[in-house]
Formats: C-alpha cells, structure tokens, sequence
C-alpha cells in the first residue's frame, strides 16, 4: 500500500480513504500473484474456512472519555474544540467520538452533537450552544448589580471623620 496505494493520492476524509482503498483491493486482487500461484482473490474461500468464529460480544469501536465540564462549555478531541451546552457547566459529560461524530451526554441527556473534524486547531461551535452561553452571561452579570440607583447608600466622608475623632472642627468651604 505505501508504494503502490498512497503515492499521488489524496483524502478528503476517512470515508474517502475507505472509499479508494475498497476499489483498489478489488482491482489488485484480481492480478495473479507468481509467489501463491494464484490471485489473492481466489484464496478467500479457503481462508474463510480456516478462521474462527468472531466472539458473542462485539468488541468496543470508537472513543469515550468522562469529565467535568469546564467553564468556557468546550471538550478538546485531539486537537480541536467542539462545543457542548453550557447548562451543564461543573457538571459530569461522556465525549463520544467514532470517524464521522462527536458527541456529550450528560445525565442520559444528549449536550454536544457535531460532525467530526479531521482539520487540525479548529474550534467548532453549535450556534444554540452560542446563544446559550451568552445569555447564561449576562444573567450572570446581571445578578451582581443594584436594582435602582438608591440601592446603595452614599454617605458623607466628613461623617467618618467625625465617627473615628477626626474632626478639628474645621471644615473646608
């Protein structure tokens, strides 16, 4: 495959890798090979015969990882970002991932879905999750402020002096 496969090819992604690898083992199987005597092709038969039973459970495919989410709603999958609902901030998320999707579900409740990046240092965000972390913001931010203006009082400075024996009882004009 190195030399014969690869060279002058190019993948837009995994899919297409697939894609070109399948038509090309059926064309190369289909030459005759001068050490089998045969073409690759003609021996699947006898291979199949000779293999094991595959094994009642399936075996586990793709990626899984548990973790608290962290404040800015993002989870990092090799080396790029995908957004995730920032409703479950500080909150335990499983990333999924497989070669076409990423993923988070938090509390059986799917938070992150998007198609999978094979681009490197990229940031993917869901507009919804967006919007989201934006209103969380403000309502955040707004929560910290005085409702009115007199819901701070103001005091005079003179009246401290006063209090702590300050006062000369010289006041300036």
């Amino acid at each position: 495959m190195e030399t014969s496969f690869l060279p002058g090819r190019g993948f837009a992604s995994p899919a297409e890798v697939n894609t070109q690898l399948a038509d090309w083992t059926r064309l190369v199987n289909q030459r005759r090979r001068r050490v089998l005597g045969c073409a690759p092709a003609d021996r699947v038969d006898a291979d199949r015969t000779a293999m094991l039973a595959l094994p009642p459970v399936a075996p586990v495919t793709g990626w899984h990882a548990t973790l608290r989410l962290p404040r800015d709603h993002y989870v990092r999958l090799d080396s790029n970002d995908y957004s995730v609902d920032p409703a479950v901030v500080g909150r335990r998320v499983e990333v999924l991932a497989d070669l076409d999707r990423v993923g988070a579900v938090c509390d059986g409740r799917v938070v992150a879905d998007h198609v999978r990046c094979w681009a490197q240092h990229q940031t993917i965000s869901d507009p919804e999750h967006v919007q989201a972390a934006t209103r969380l913001r403000a309502a955040h931010n707004d929560a910290g402020r005085p409702v009115g203006a007199d819901a701070v009082e103001l005091r005079c400075l003179a009246d401290y002096d006063a209090v702590f024996g300050l006062d000369d009882g010289h006041r300036v004009a």
